[in-house]
């Protein structure tokens, strides 16, 4: 049984997540908690590691009000030293590895965390600054020297838990920092929703610094269920998930939207454990077909309200119109439809989305002039705050709310909120761009791929390739136009504003283009580049073709790197996509590793 309501608030008598966490370790220190390939911790192993890096951390000046930079792929690293964080007293800010270093170095100098903690080889990528680091493959032995046994740290609702960072219109990522209250509200909410017990198994997918990873991971570890990685290639190819959701009796899964809709066209074994999918962080428009074996829920919430807000069972029904709502408040949260002046609507009329409850989180980290823009006062409650989300919606007859669109220029693409006004920032720091704009409109095959519009600085002679080169320094990979579109001048309205209505649609523009065609010279770039043609749907690919301005991204990116390896029987990293997008650059990387291998046994 699944139930989305019912209420649920912290106090400061009740344990908080770490709390529970040891609780867990200490009733049952044998049961299986994390499992990442061959790697295994029982909740006694992960309780001990979490406590000896904690007081690593401690020593390193981690405490009460400072955050833990966790700069970490997904991995059992990342869960331990986000627990060991919070048992410091600590919030922790987790930041993809993968991200452009300009964009970790600017998370950080927002951050200043009091320590960072990462891997030796990731090391050299970060800012030298008054933070010291902690390589956890480099320091194991200094850990280890730690004592397995809990510092007295009890945190207060209102501490700091962790600080996740999104996309900002200035140009620079904005922090959103989240109290132990604010968390607790979502584990609790889940706990009941989902009926969650210790013998649940649940995946843990998302990357770190996007906060479905928080949600996938507290819940869980504070009911004494399991979390199971899946590897980069089987998370984003739909039929393997599939094949390991079922395989590992995975349980409660989350699955971001557009792969979740992926997975619901497949079919599925009758008698399989999961009985929740659980999506989000896009616009839903398909229903679940009746015979799906598991119920499907659709999710919504922005990182400013600790995940999920607004939440709902979306039933099968072949006749239904428009699409599924995002459902109803959960949990200690409040949903209020506002018009312009900030009064309510009639019922059924459109509005914009104001959230409360126990979910809204503290603001945004230094920026007090957004987070009182952003947060503001709820006139139905004394003390209390309403998120203003920016999203417009309706309520629906049966008190579900209806999505609509945004009141702003604010896109998701991939399940990432991204805000057009960041990426026109970049653009426009290039010499040679006098001015830009940046759309999101549907690509070739349906997703929302992202358009830039350029005036050209005097004599500039740009390139789809010279631009990515210099995004890719400060933007991540979710955040590059997909397509650039040369004009004279951007249209502007009275007020001096950009008038999207009037940029030309990119199906009827010529777009900036690399320079001619050139065919696949040898065995490897022609079988290269058929492999990337199929992947992408496109007709002809040629050596200098980019992988990303063909509409490749970072989750096709990992199905190539699989397409590779059954082709040519090499394992190549996939920063290999990113630092060689093009057939010439990728064919000389698998060549290189074709000789490697070769040479091995000589070497041997």
């Amino acid at each position: 049984m699944i139930v989305c309501n019912g209420f649920h608030t912290a106090s400061a008598a009740e344990p908080s997540v770490p709390e529970l966490v040891v609780a867990q370790a200490a009733a049952a220190p044998s049961r299986l908690a994390l499992v990442e390939g061959e790697t295994t911790l029982s909740y006694a192993a992960l309780n001990a590691r979490g406590d000896r890096l904690a007081h690593h951390l401690t020593a390193h000046g981690a405490g009460r009000e400072r955050l833990v930079a966790v700069v970490l792929p997904r991995s059992a690293d990342l869960v331990v030293a986000a627990l060991a964080a919070l048992k410091a007293g600590a919030g922790y800010a987790p930041m993809d590895p993968a991200a452009p270093t300009e964009r970790i170095v600017a998370m950080l100098e927002d951050a200043e965390p009091s320590v960072i903690v990462t891997r030796r080889g990731l090391a050299s990528r970060l800012p030298r600054g008054r933070w010291p680091v902690v390589a956890l493959d480099a320091e194991t032995a200094a850990i280890e020297r730690h004592p397995a046994a809990p510092l007295q740290h009890h945190p207060a609702p209102e501490d700091l838990a962790y600080v996740i960072y999104t996309s900002g219109s200035t140009g620079r990522p904005k922090g959103v920092e989240v109290t132990h209250a604010n968390l607790l509200n979502l584990v609790r909410w889940h706990h009941a929703a989902f009926r969650v017990a210790p013998a649940d198994r649940a995946p843990l997918m998302a990357s770190p610094g996007f906060d479905a990873s928080v949600w996938e991971t507290w819940p869980y570890l504070t009911a004494g269920a399991s979390l199971h990685l899946p590897d980069d290639i089987i998370r984003v190819d739909a039929e393997a998930l599939r094949d390991w959701l079922v395989a590992q009796d995975i349980t409660l899964a989350f699955v971001a939207t557009p792969m979740a809709e992926r997975m619901l066209a497949l079919s599925w074994p009758s008698g399989i454990r999961l009985r929740a999918l659980l999506t989000g962080a896009d616009t839903l428009h398909h229903r679940p077909s009746s015979g799906l074996p598991f119920a499907l829920v659709n999710n919504y919430g922005p990182t400013e309200c600790t995940v999920v807000a607004t939440s709902c069972v979306v039933v099968p029904d072949p006749h239904a119109e428009g699409l599924p709502s995002i459902g109803g408040p959960i949990a200690g949260a409040t949903a209020h439809v506002l018009d312009e002046r900030g009064q309510p609507v009639a019922d059924g009329a459109e509005g914009e989305l104001y959230v409360g409850g126990a979910g809204v989180a503290r603001g945004y980290r230094n920026r007090p002039d957004l987070t009182a823009e952003r947060f503001v006062a709820d006139p139905a409650a004394d003390g209390a705050r309403l998120y203003r989300t920016g999203d417009r919606v309706r309520r629906l007859p049966n008190g579900d709310l209806a999505f609509l669109g945004r009141v702003d220029d604010q896109v998701k693409i991939r399940g990432y909120r991204i805000e057009l006004d960041e990426i026109v920032a970049v653009l426009d720091a290039h010499p040679g761009v006098e001015a830009s704009a940046v759309m999101a409109g549907p690509g070739a095959d349906g997703e929302l791929q992202l358009v830039a519009y350029l005036v050209a600085a005097p004599d500039a002679k740009l390139t789809p390739a010279a631009l990515l080169a210099t995004l890719r320094t400060r933007l991540p990979d979710y955040m590059l136009p997909a397509v650039f579109v040369p004009i004279d001048a951007l249209p502007l309205m009275a007020s001096g504003k950009v008038d999207r209505s009037r940029l030309p649609a990119p199906e009827t523009a010529e777009p900036l283009r690399d320079p001619e065609f050139e065919a696949p010279r040898s065995p490897v770039e022609r079988r290269l580049a058929d492999l990337v043609a199929a992947l992408l749907g496109v007709t002809r690919v040629g050596v200098g073709d980019n992988f990303f301005l063909l509409g490749g991204h970072s989750l096709l990116g990992t199905q190539l790197i699989a397409r590779l390896r059954d082709a040519f029987g090499v394992d190549l990293p996939l920063r290999t996509v990113f630092d060689h997008p093009t057939v010439a650059g990728l064919a000389a990387e698998v060549e290189r590793a074709i000789m490697v291998r070769l040479e091995a046994p000589c070497r041997s």
